[in-house]
């Protein structure tokens, strides 16, 4: 069953999730630390409806539906092969009655599966500004990592759409845009709560910013203690090992 839903080019991967497996293109766009991070940092909860805008290849609902019981997903992607791969992988984890893929523009969520019917939003929304940075060759990395058709802005306003009054939106974003990020997510209405900075190493400036927001919230900003990736030796610190479940 596995072998006839994996297409040429594409291997399956062991998420270390309770069996989890996750189709990935080795010459394409592949999920990240950052993924893993945000997965962890969003503390899903039992019975919630949670969307996930660009889901990619799905990492992010497969992660999290080992995470909590009773959890459904909307994972929206806007390119129609890495959709069909995420639907794919859906269905050779047999999460097809929790997680459903829809090949559709972040923007377009709330005209799919109705305004305010989530509690809990995760987006890994694009690093990059529409003509900045280094273009990508390859067509998934580039519509996946840069803003250039759908701004910061667009992207937070989806997400906000989808979301309950009360609810929580979890993005993992570069932290040299964290005001950015504040500003669009204060104009959806999302009051920036809590906050974490990722470094790859004790003396390292952050390069990553996790950050909870919640849709009606007030002003009130808990910056949590720095998240370390690896020690002096170029190994993962130990809670980079408890969040990938090596410990």
């Amino acid at each position: 069953m596995n072998e006839e839903l994996i297409r040429e080019g594409e291997r399956l991967d062991d998420l270390q999730r309770g069996g989890l497996r996750i189709l990935q293109r080795p010459e394409g766009f592949r999920f990240g630390t950052d993924a893993v991070l945000l997965a962890d940092f969003a503390g899903v909860k039992k019975d919630e409806r949670v969307a996930d805008m660009g889901t990619g290849t799905g990492v992010l609902p497969l992660l999290l539906s080992a995470r909590a019981e009773g959890t459904t997903f909307d994972a929206f992607e806007i390119q129609a092969d890495v959709a069909d791969m995420a639907a794919r992988s859906v269905l050779i984890n047999g999460l097809e009655q929790r997680i459903h893929i829809h090949h559709a523009d972040c923007r377009e969520a709330a005209k799919v599966i109705g305004h305010e019917r989530c509690q809990l939003v995760v987006s890994n929304p694009p690093y990059t500004r529409g003509g900045a940075g280094l273009v990508s060759p390859e067509a998934t990395r580039a519509i996946s990592r840069s803003d250039s058709d759908c701004s910061l802005e667009e992207w937070i306003a989806a997400c906000g759409r989808v979301l309950k009054n009360g609810g929580r939106l979890c993005c993992v974003f570069p932290a040299p845009r964290f005001l950015e990020l504040c500003d669009a997510m204060r104009a959806a209405r999302i009051e920036p709560k809590r906050v974490r900075f990722v470094v790859a190493r004790e003396s390292a400036a952050p390069k990553l910013v996790l950050t909870e927001g919640l849709k009606g919230g007030r002003p009130g900003l808990h910056v949590q203690p720095m998240l370390i990736t690896h020690d002096d030796q170029g190994n993962f610190t130990q809670e980079m090992r408890r969040i990938y479940g090596e410990e």
